[in-house]
């Protein structure tokens, strides 16, 4: 399973992907990540994987303004975004991974922006 973790760079959020030998990050403000969790959260309900309770290598940042989140053939969870200098690139994401984003993202945009700044060298 790929290794993902969401942490606070300044006032952006860092999505960090990490599979085998290959690591990828992307960096994106509070409107982006607002927009990709709440893509996530209707994949999740799309699956019937979202509960009553639910709410909507190296760094690169985004240079697009938007993030596109839709399903691919198989029915899994697909990313698309164009980042720094890279081509446009997507991330297929396991239900748990899509989930664990979703979550992080969600706990990270819930908490003040002080507590946020005061995170961000973690």
């Amino acid at each position: 399973m790929a290794g993902i973790s969401v942490s606070l760079e300044g006032d952006n959020i860092q999505l960090a992907f990490e599979k085998g030998d290959q690591a990828t990050a992307v960096v994106m403000d509070a409107e982006a990540a607002r927009s990709l969790t709440r893509a996530l959260h209707q994949l999740l309900v799309s699956l019937g994987e979202a509960g009553d309770d639910e709410e909507l290598g190296d760094m690169v940042d985004i240079t697009s303004p938007s993030v596109e989140i839709g399903l691919d053939d198989n029915g899994q969870a697909v990313i698309a975004l164009q980042a720094g200098e890279m081509p446009p690139f997507m991330l297929r994401l396991k239900d748990d991974e899509a989930r664990h984003i979703a979550e992080g993202l969600l706990e990270i945009l819930r908490s003040p922006r002080d507590v946020r700044t005061s995170l961000g060298g973690h």
